[in-house]
């Protein structure tokens, strides 16, 4: 028999809990034990008025983000519409049924006010961060650092050539910080080569054709991340060039030990970080092995000796040719002292001419020079130091840990679907990478720490 027509029939009174149609194993459930907010309106207390209507609540915005970013809805005025629907979200959010939902305005209004002017999204990141810890998750044994490209919220066609500079006529909010971050190492100041291309909605985007896709105008994402769980335990957003990411990952590891009291015994990294002040500030200041290839252009080409068949003498500060010469810093005296080292911090050593034009070797060493010539670093010793450990089996491990870095980044990607910004300006970069790094690390939370099971009725 045909069941009756459905109608809708108003009830005076329903009996309802949001509670109940919340699945237990519901993501929002396990990032929900680890999420305290409670002191964010300390926080935020000197940036409001004590007087006035009472504005909307900034632990119900944290949340809504926290949402967004860790189910990957990317536009804030869908964030919106999903929270107004989706009893999970309007659980998460502590919203009842007639809960009202705030305009997707009021985000980039605060964004640009207080949250920004407090720094509380870095507060939000470094909150995760400590509680990462407090589950154990973090050993501090090793560290992993890497960097990944992201697409700047810009248009192509919208940009001058490089040399020609960013015109009088550009303005804007993204206009300004690139002008307050010119001096920054992480920006403006990471390297004196002028970039190709300047792009005048967003100037601080780098113009960049490191992939094998088309050039597109670009933010780096820096991960420090710890080796045991990776866990993100520092992120910074830097211009798309090697000398910013390594700047990064010094402010990262200092801010590190500073905040966390996090000292790790070894670093894991690509080529990248592998140039010889970098690894000197490794090895010399910070005391951390590196496990990370040396960048070394000594290599030839040509089939002649390279600098590796040159044994060093640390005793007489000299090396010794296949010829069984020695190569000096210093073959005579000069009345006015010389700096041995040049401004790249290294010291030329030098054989004897006359050493050289006897020499039956002279071919495969010197061919097209009247002698031959070897540059040496300063920080020559955490160079020997990492080349040591690239010969170990730990040094093999740490090749594959290095993945779990690479992993967050594609999890970045294709899960969180950040492979785009959607705000601009180097600010805009920064809160959407601490919001990011934010939703991963609750997400490792929620999966490594599953939720208690339920005692039976």
């Amino acid at each position: 028999m045909m069941g009756e027509r459905t109608v809708t029939q108003e009830a005076l009174f329903y009996s309802f809990r949001i509670e109940d149609y919340v699945p237990q194993d519901h993501l929002l459930r396990s990032i929900d034990r680890f999420v305290d907010l409670t002191g964010i309106r300390e926080h935020l207390r000197s940036y409001y008025s004590s007087t006035g209507r009472p504005s909307i609540d900034p632990e119900l915005m944290i949340r809504m983000l926290i949402i967004g970013y860790c189910m990957g809805i990317r536009s804030e005025r869908r964030l919106c519409e999903e929270v107004h629907l989706n009893l999970a979200y309007r659980w998460f959010c502590r919203l009842d049924l007639d809960g009202a939902v705030p305009d997707h305005s009021t985000f980039s209004k605060n964004r640009h006010g207080r949250f920004r002017d407090s720094d509380l999204l870095r507060n939000l990141f470094e909150m995760t961060v400590e509680r990462c810890m407090a589950e154990g998750l973090v050993g501090a044994e090793g560290f992993a650092v890497d960097a990944s490209l992201i697409r700047a919220d810009v248009h192509r066609q919208r940009s001058v050539p490089g040399e020609q500079g960013l015109p009088p006529e550009a303005a804007g909010r993204a206009v300004a910080e690139y002008l307050e971050v010119l001096d920054d190492a992480a920006f403006g100041g990471a390297t004196p080569v002028q970039p190709k291309r300047i792009n005048l909605t967003d100037p601080a985007s780098r113009w960049t054709a490191a992939t094998r896709e088309a050039a597109f105008y670009s933010y780096s994402t820096n991960y420090l991340i710890d080796l045991d769980h990776a866990v993100i335990v520092d992120v910074e957003a830097t211009t798309s060039v090697r000398q910013a990411e390594v700047t990064a990952q010094r402010r990262m590891i200092e801010r590190t030990q500073e905040r966390f009291g996090l000292w790790p015994e070894r670093l894991v990294a690509d080529t990248a970080y592998g140039s010889a002040p970098n690894l000197g500030w490794l090895v010399e200041n910070r005391g951390i092995e590196p496990h990370i290839p040396v960048f070394d252009k000594s290599g030839r080409s040509d089939d002649t000796f390279e600098r590796s068949v040159f044994a060093y003498d640390h005793e007489d500060d000299s090396y010794i040719c296949p010829g069984g010469k020695r190569l000096r810093s210093t073959n005579r005296n000069f009345k006015t002292p010389r700096p041995l080292a040049n401004a790249d911090g290294f010291i030329r050593y030098r054989a004897s001419q006359k050493d050289c034009q006897v020499c039956q070797l002279r071919q495969r060493c010197t061919p097209k020079m009247a002698a031959r010539k070897i540059m040496r670093s300063v920080h020559e010793g955490a160079r020997d130091m990492a080349r040591a450990i690239a010969t170990t089996d730990a040094y093999l491990v740490s090749r594959r840990q290095r993945k779990k870095v690479e992993m967050l980044f594609a999890h970045l990607k294709r899960i969180l679907k950040l492979d785009r910004l959607r705000l601009r300006g180097p600010n805009g970069a920064k809160d959407e990478f601490h919001l990011a790094a934010a939703a991963q690390n609750l997400r490792k939370l929620a999966k490594l720490q599953p939720m208690p099971a339920l005692a039976p009725a």
